[in-house]
């Protein structure tokens, strides 16, 4: 288990939030770090002048950096955009001639292969997700791993997730123009169901409806797959707009009332209360009543989730989200916005908030995390500590464990090199001397044959 900082980077339309996290000792995610400023030179998720995003970026993770006590350099960094599409693929590779089981490097080997099929001009891919796999047209259960099958030919189907090249550089070149490096590049819905949703929730089926400034992302699981992904140009920005346009106020003006007063549904709020806006200089205050932003909310908002319908019912599993819908992002702020998805989608919903997969840290304003619009950034934090901790099992496993002779020898190695040493260090005997200075010989005869004669010794 690792307790290295990860780092979360959401650049959304609206804002960019930084995040810092790591696994704490009792197994849970802890967020010591949080920087967020208003995104500048971003369009609809899209990264569009480089220069003033990167500055937007530094000043986020700037914050995040004081507040965490660590220096940031490396960040998994949130994709987004009308540019993501989506395509289904299948493949196959061959197992060797002398192999009967199909072993992991087959099914990376398979994965690594989808890296290389034809794609669109200017498209490149982002993720490859398998779906199910075969093994010599016999088709596994979703929850049989094909390592281990015997087999000689592996074959999956394959969700594919692709991004425009020019806007995927885009996002790179603002990253390292913050002075920054990129770990990972992830689809940002698929960052938010690691904040909002648990392997119970993608294993019964759900639909993500992350509603952001500029797009609203979708990801339906089932059997603990990703199924299905897509990403809608209606947002909450679109609903700002309306607001500024019909009322006419200026936009700052506009997201406020949608922030505070904002709810979808004008059956219930009262025609009596009154919102004054104050005029532009000497002009008198504008007066909008809350039932008529909710009116414009309304509008917007069913034709936001009636796509969101029809995306789900295109992907094929409309009747299997046991764990219905689950809305996250800034636009699940609104109010009643549950109860007027399951009027337009006939299934069950529920708002999605960060902090359901987090550990309370008590030196963390803990409640900023409770706003759904962070959900992004933190999936991000949390996404990352999976990934290494991935990277790290891997290493482990790869690792050859030492064989037990070389061990032996090694110490009697050791052994043989102390007990050299301690004979160096083992201090000269002192010699015996006679009476004329002259060392005694091997034995007492040799000295007496020296030093006396026959008659002295027998005398």
């Amino acid at each position: 288990m690792s307790s290295k900082y990860i780092v979360g980077l959401d650049i959304g339309t609206t804002k960019i939030a930084c995040f810092i996290g790591l696994r704490a000792e009792n197994g849970k995610i802890q967020i010591k770090g949080f920087g967020k400023t208003e995104s500048v030179g971003v369009e609809h998720g899209i990264v569009r002048n480089i220069y003033d995003t990167a500055n937007s970026i530094r000043r986020a993770v700037s914050d995040a950096s004081e507040m965490a006590n660590y220096d940031v350099e490396e960040v998994y960094v949130g994709i987004a955009g009308q540019h993501i599409k989506s395509r289904p693929n299948q493949g196959s590779v061959m197992i060797a001639e002398d192999q009967r089981l199909i072993e992991k490097a087959d099914v990376d080997r398979l994965i690594e292969e989808q890296n290389r099929i034809m794609l669109d001009p200017g498209e490149e891919i982002i993720h490859v997700f398998p779906q199910n796999y075969i093994v010599d047209n016999d088709k596994l259960e979703n929850d049989i791993d094909p390592v281990g099958v015997a087999g000689k030919c592996l074959m999956a189907n394959f969700h594919i997730v692709t991004g425009n090249t020019n806007n995927v550089r885009n996002i790179r070149d603002a990253v390292a123009e913050a002075g920054l490096r990129i770990k990972g590049v992830v689809l940002e819905p698929i960052a938010s169901s690691y904040a909002v949703l648990d392997d119970g929730d993608k294993a019964a089926g759900v639909a993500l409806v992350d509603i952001g400034g500029g797009t609203t992302d979708i990801a339906i699981f089932h059997e603990g797959i990703i199924r299905h992904t897509s990403v809608l140009p209606l947002a909450g920005n679109v609903i700002t707009n309306d607001i500024h346009n019909n009322c006419m106020i200026l936009k700052h003006q506009a997201e406020s009332l949608k922030i505070k007063f904002g709810s979808c549904l004008p059956t219930s709020v009262s025609q009596d209360d009154i919102i004054a806006i104050p005029g532009i200089r000497n002009q008198a205050p504008r007066e909008i009543s809350v039932k008529t932003l909710a009116v414009i909310i309304n509008a917007r908002m069913r034709q936001l989730l009636e796509q969101v319908l029809y995306e789900i019912q295109k992907s094929g599993f409309e009747r299997q989200l046991i764990a219905g819908v689950v809305l996250t992002g800034g636009g699940a702020n609104l109010t009643h916005i549950k109860e007027f998805s399951e009027l337009i989608t006939g299934i069950d919903s529920r708002v999605g908030v960060s902090t359901e997969n987090l550990d309370k840290d008590d030196n963390f304003p803990y409640e900023n995390l409770s706003n759904p619009m962070y959900a992004t950034g933190v999936g991000l934090v949390i996404y990352g500590i999976l990934e290494e901790e991935k990277k790290a099992q891997s290493v482990a496993d790869a690792e050859p464990e030492p064989i037990a002779e070389e061990v032996t020898v090694q110490q009697e190695e050791v052994e043989t090199d102390t007990e050299t040493k301690k004979s160096k260090e083992r201090k000269p005997k002192k010699k015996l001397l006679n009476r004329d200075g002259a060392s005694f010989g091997k034995s007492i005869a040799d000295w007496l044959a020296r030093n006396f004669t026959e008659d002295d010794i027998d005398g």
